[in-house]
């Protein structure tokens, strides 16, 4: 799910000049530590880039607050959204990740283990797009509820990723908890013997929810 970002305010010549300053120089000091540490990957480097470039270098997990760029797979552990997440968790969607690479299938991360800033920041965009925390709360939890930044939760992407899953499963204990959310799926063990459980309409109807 997508939210739109705000739009900002331009501020006065003079602040923007300051503020351009500073940002030229975050990119000198970047490009300079990037280059400390193995060398850019590319000449024209963006200051985003060049800082997770420096984490990678560093040995540190990027997307520390949980976001993830596009194209992130399920086996990428660079990226804190996929290494924070439960280790059974992780250990059954890469099982059956392999399985669906054999028909051609590739499970993509939209969204994993998240921080609780993320997560109440995506909640302040959901409200903003949906016009109401009651809306807001059919797709976004509230960071001391959400699996996600429990660490329990995978959004799978892209739709035949998230069509697989939804197919196969339960043979691994990965189940789609919400009708709502066909990507979202979470760790349910007794799936093995008994299937997926009764899905709810939407995160509202989930009692983890109103804890």
């Amino acid at each position: 799910m997508s939210f739109s970002k705000r739009t900002r305010t331009p501020g006065r010549r003079t602040r923007t000049r300051v503020f351009a300053g500073v940002a030229v120089g975050l990119v000198v000091l970047a490009a300079a530590t990037v280059a400390a540490l193995g060398g850019l990957p590319s000449a024209h480097l963006s200051l985003p880039a060049a800082l997770d470039h420096i984490a990678a270098g560093a040995g540190r997990s990027l997307g520390a607050d949980g976001s993830v760029p596009d194209g992130v797979t399920v086996f990428d552990d660079r990226y804190a959204a996929v290494t924070k997440l439960r280790r059974d968790l992780l250990d059954a969607v890469r099982a059956a990740a392999t399985d669906a690479a054999h028909d051609g299938v590739t499970f993509y991360v939209n969204s994993g283990w998240r921080s609780p800033s993320y997560q109440n920041q995506l909640l302040r965009e959901a409200v903003a797009e949906y016009g109401s925390a009651a809306e807001a709360a059919r797709w976004v939890a509230t960071a001391q509820t959400s699996p996600h930044v429990q660490g329990k939760a995978i959004d799978i992407g892209e739709w035949d990723a998230a069509t697989w899953l939804s197919d196969h499963g339960a043979a691994y204990g990965l189940c789609q908890i919400y009708a709502n959310e066909p990507w979202h799926f979470e760790l349910r063990p007794g799936a093995l013997d008994d299937g997926c459980p009764d899905m709810y309409a939407d995160p509202t109807y989930d009692p983890r929810m109103k804890q």
